[in-house]
C-alpha cells in the first residue's frame, strides 16, 4: 500500500475493503460517521467563541449578524479577524484530512461539505452561523489546489476592481463547479469521483442563498464596500466593511 493509494482512496478502501475498493461499500461503512464528525467540527464557531469569551458579547448581534471573519473585523478589529479566519480555515482542513484518511478524495469532499454546513447552521449556537466563505476556501484547497488557484485569481480581480468581497465570493463559488469540471477534463478524473459534484453544487447553492441580501444590495448600489479601516475595540460599534461573512 502506497501513500498515493491512501491519499486518493482512503484507509478503508485499502484495508477494510482491499479487494472491493468500491466507493459505495466505503460509504456504507463510514460515510455517516465522517459527515457527523465534520458537521460537529464545522459547528465550532471561532467568531462566536471570541465574541463571547473575550468580549462577553455575541457577534451575531452586530453588523451583518453573521458569525464570520468580516463581521468580526468590523466589530472587534483585525487581530480578532485573523484568529477567526485561522479557526474557520483549520476546522475545515482537519475535517477534510479526516475524510480523506477514511474515504479518500470522496471523503475530503464529503467532510468539507458537512463542515461548511456546520458553519452555516451550527448545532451548538441555535443553527445561526456564518456564510462559509473561509471554510469553502479550505475545502477547495484540500480537495484540488489547482481549482483553488484559479478561483483565487478570480476573487482577487473582482474584489480589487469593485471592493465587494460578497461579489467576489459569489462569482467564485458560481465558477467552482465549472472550473472543477475543466480541471477534470484537462488532468483526468476517475469517473467514480464525479459524484462529488453533488457536494460542490450544494456549496454553490447554499452560498448563493446565504448571500441573497448582499446581492440585493449590490443591485441597488447600497452594499458597503470593503476597507481595512477598522479599529480594535471591545465594544460593538460598526465601521465601514463588507457584509459577506
Amino acid at each position: 500500500m502506497t501513500f498515493s493509494q491512501i491519499w486518493n482512496n482512503g484507509l478503508l478502501s485499502n484495508i477494510v475493503f482491499p479487494t472491493r475498493g468500491s466507493l459505495i461499500g466505503v460509504i456504507l461503512a463510514s460515510g455517516i460517521a465522517v459527515a457527523v464528525v465534520s458537521y460537529l467540527l464545522g459547528s465550532v464557531n471561532p467568531a462566536i467563541i471570541i465574541s463571547n469569551k473575550l468580549y462577553g458579547d455575541d457577534i451575531r448581534t452586530h453588523g451583518s449578524g453573521n458569525a464570520g471573519m468580516t463581521n468580526v473585523m468590523r466589530t472587534y478589529g483585525k487581530k480578532m479577524a485573523v484568529l477567526t479566519f485561522l479557526g474557520d480555515f483549520l476546522k475545515a482542513v482537519v475535517a477534510s484530512l479526516i475524510g480523506r484518511a477514511v474515504l479518500g478524495v470522496f471523503g475530503a469532499y464529503l467532510a468539507g461539505f458537512f463542515c461548511f454546513l456546520g458553519h452555516l447552521y451550527p448545532c451548538f449556537y441555535k443553527f445561526k452561523g456564518g456564510k462559509g466563505v473561509v471554510t469553502t476556501c479550505a475545502m477547495v484547497v484540500m480537495t484540488d489546489w489547482r481549482v483553488f488557484l484559479v478561483l483565487l485569481v478570480v476573487f482577487v480581480i473582482i474584489v480589487a476592481s469593485t471592493r465587494y468581497i460578497s461579489l467576489g465570493s459569489v462569482v467564485g463559488v458560481m465558477l467552482y463547479p465549472i472550473v472543477l469540471d475543466r480541471v477534470w477534463a484537462l488532468f483526468g478524473c476517475d469517473n467514480r469521483q464525479r459524484i462529488v459534484m453533488i457536494f460542490v453544487l450544494g456549496v454553490m447553492l447554499l452560498t448563493l442563498w446565504k448571500h441573497r441580501e448582499n446581492l440585493k444590495r449590490i443591485t441597488k448600489g447600497t452594499e458597503n464596500k470593503f476597507t481595512f479601516k477598522v479599529k480594535d475595540k471591545k465594544t460593538g460599534s460598526s465601521v465601514e466593511s463588507d457584509k459577506t461573512e
